[in-house]
């Protein structure tokens, strides 16, 4: 058995594999060539600074997480280290997993940095929010990386009520940076059956103040910011600009028609869901956007053409609601403002959700975008926003939690149809 020292393992590797000098990945980047890139250094060298794009797989676990990120053995996986060496000896480990087109770059990222190539040099969590948000950077598909985008995230929530006050929670304590609340109205005996933002001390209080005290107190880290004003045409734009996502827990149409419509114009994810006695719905509006190459889903006014007339439909305080529901669907709408802002799993673009919890049913219903959608469509007629109080026939306030029956499960499956 002939016996190799360091060196000649290292060069008998590289006779078996391929090379790319950082100038040849670089052009290949450049050229939008599908190429998957993977730092397998140790966390203290990528924290120092990576490679734009480029996975993180320390080369301990290489050979068993790599089918998890790239499962096409076929595809041109490119590897590198600090210098060129580890990532010649994992480029042919791979080869001999099956993978094809497996490269080891040249100099590793200490020859990116002199090839004057620009690096992304990543922030870092703390101690204290390592340990914090420690269950969620064990996951995989979230990480520290993902962690740091909650963390640098702005959600607004139109609605402090029923369904905000599970979303805002678990938002709050999943480390969101900023929350916006929506709501103009106060604390009233009658809301602490599901709204469980307040407490007994809040009544009387706006639920915007007592909003922030409970989120400040799960995690003081978040920035709240309130707005004690109905959301209207004249402010919409000012107030939803700005956040990265928008979950709608309004309680009214008007409210409703107006955030889809902005949210639209601005190109910014809505989160949209309702409740009404013991059912719920859940669904993401996705806007077209051009720069992140997203084709867009549908949007409200594609499901609900048209407002039901004044009357027909009973809000909660009409027809009550069952008080644990809120919660329910609420925390998934937070579920799927997490998937959105860190960019793992599939959220609801396109889907409707729709519960039952007497029998404890879920069904989802595929919709899809209306070319002739006056807000989303090809050709949009509405391009600027409307006065929907006249339109729905209805008054408008933004202070309620839970929204009214969106024409009850017959009628949307009849929209969808």
């Amino acid at each position: 058995m002939t016996r190799l020292n360091r060196d000649q393992l290292v060069q008998l590797a590289k006779s078996q594999i391929v090379e790319w000098t950082p100038r040849q990945l670089d052009e290949r980047r450049k050229a939008k060539e599908n190429v998957t890139v993977v730092d397998i250094r140790e966390r203290d060298e990528w924290m120092q600074g990576h490679i734009p794009q480029s996975l993180f797989i320390p080369r301990g676990y290489l050979e068993l997480q790599i089918e998890q990120h790239q499962p096409d053995r076929d595809e041109p996986l490119v590897i590198y280290c600090a210098g060129g060496v580890r990532s010649a000896l994992a480029a042919r480990n791979l080869q001999e997993m099956g993978y094809t087109n497996v490269i080891s770059l040249v100099g590793g990222f200490n020859g990116w940095k002199n090839a004057g190539l620009g690096f992304k040099v990543p922030k870092s969590l703390s101690e204290e929010q390592r340990i914090r948000y420690s269950r969620h950077t064990m996951l995989q598909e979230i990480g520290d990386e993902g962690q740091l985008k909650l963390l640098e995230s702005k959600v607004l929530l139109i609605g402090a009520g029923g369904l905000g006050s599970p979303a805002a929670l678990y938002l709050a304590a999943a480390g969101v940076g900023q929350i916006g609340i929506v709501d103009y109205d106060t604390v009233d005996v009658s809301n602490l059956q599901r709204q469980i933002l307040h407490g007994q001390s809040d009544v009387g209080r706006y639920k915007v103040d007592s909003a922030a005290d409970t989120l400040r107190e799960i995690n003081p880290e978040v920035k709240v910011i309130g707005y004690k004003e109905p959301i209207t045409s004249a402010n919409a734009f000012e107030i939803i600009r700005g956040y990265d996502l928008v979950l709608n827990g309004s309680d009214n149409f008007p409210t409703r028609y107006l955030v889809n419509d902005a949210c639209q114009m601005l190109g910014i994810p809505l989160v949209d869901a309702s409740i009404f006695m013991f059912e719920g719905q859940v669904t993401v509006y996705q806007p077209k956007h051009l720069e992140k190459a997203l084709e867009g889903g549908p949007c409200y006014r594609c499901l609900y053409p048209d407002p039901p007339p004044p009357g027909e439909v009973p809000s909660c305080a009409e027809a009550g609601v069952l008080g644990v529901l809120p919660g329910i669907v609420g925390s998934i709408q937070a579920i799927e403002a997490i998937k959105l802002l860190v960019g793992f799993g599939e959220p609801l673009v396109g889907r409707l959700l729709m519960i039952d919890t007497t029998d404890m049913t879920f069904r989802t219903l595929k919709v899809q975008r209306n070319p002739e959608c006056p807000v989303c469509g090809d050709h949009p007629t509405v391009t600027e926003l409307i006065d929907y109080n006249q339109f729905c026939g209805l008054p408008s306030s933004t202070h309620a939690a839970e929204t009214v029956n969106l024409n009850g499960h017959h009628a949307a499956e009849k929209v969808l149809a």
